[in-house]
């Protein structure tokens, strides 16, 4: 049985961004911030978004049965729009808050939330940018990636490339190992350097835009790296021309209505 709304912690306490971690930000394109929600606060969403995962998860096939994106997590996305108790979660205040000082913006819509399980046993995940798939005209999008539970560095946590965000769009990508490949050379015959994946308690929370190339290890333990995650860009954002077949699928699917040179505030996109 859900835990009733008013039992929920509802994570409106904003969170302390210092300046110096917004600098850190903009520069490489990414931080980790240390209990943006406390252990209490995750262990009362942790069984509700789990379940909810479980629930609408649609993959059924064995590991060795899917393909190098199948193989890296299970992906349940809008959990918000399927459980009040999860929105609880997406929505929260605090999140949006911390997104919007560490882009410098006065406020945030939401794109999308995405539960990503990487199941024991599970793949790595291979180099990528996130804004390939997203068709919006900004450089002002960031992703919060949160583990609901203790993750060691043998569950796959993320890995980044550092100031990748500042060359902006690098291809039409997705996540494949053609991404993994030609992203791994871009990488070496540029010099850039990567940050170093540790171990994070559940709470915890990296904050990444959607330009910085990133990746994760594989999941080399008989534990599920549960991890929640809620994408976020400023608003006033406009739609743009999707190039791609994703973006194409993402204007339909999360921008409902909106058309390119639109703003991109459907009623799925409020501002937090």
């Amino acid at each position: 049985m859900q835990a009733s709304l008013t039992l929920l912690p509802d994570l409106s306490q904003v969170f302390p961004v210092t300046t110096e971690q917004v600098a850190s930000y903009q520069q490489n394109g990414h931080i980790k911030l240390r209990q943006v929600a406390t252990r209490a606060e995750v262990a009362a969403f942790q069984p509700i978004i789990s379940q909810a995962a479980d629930k609408y998860n649609t993959e059924t096939r064995a590991l060795d049965q899917r393909d190098t994106y199948g193989k890296a997590f299970l992906q349940v996305m809008n959990l918000w729009r399927q459980a009040e108790n999860v929105a609880r979660f997406v929505l929260a205040h605090r999140f949006g808050d911390v997104a919007a000082q560490l882009l410098g913006v006065p406020s945030v819509r939401l794109y999308h939330d995405q539960a990503l399980f990487k199941e024991a046993g599970g793949g790595q995940t291979p180099w990528h940018q996130d804004q390939y798939y997203w068709p919006l005209d900004t450089d002002k999008t960031i992703t919060l990636w949160m583990p609901l539970t203790d993750i060691s560095v043998e569950m796959g946590p993320m890995i980044f490339v550092n100031g990748s965000h500042k060359f902006g769009y690098l291809g039409k990508l997705p996540i494949s190992d053609q991404s993994q490949n030609l992203f791994e050379q871009f990488i070496q015959e540029r010099g850039l350097s990567l940050s170093v994946p540790t171990a994070m308690a559940a709470g915890d929370a990296t904050f990444h835009s959607g330009w910085t190339l990133h990746s994760a290890g594989a999941n080399s333990t008989n534990q599920m790296r549960e991890v929640m995650t809620v994408i976020y860009f400023a608003d006033g954002t406009q739609v743009t021309e999707p190039d791609n077949r994703n973006r194409a699928a993402d204007l339909a699917q999360w921008l409902p209505g909106c058309k390119p040179g639109e703003l991109a505030a459907s009623p799925l996109n409020p501002i937090l």
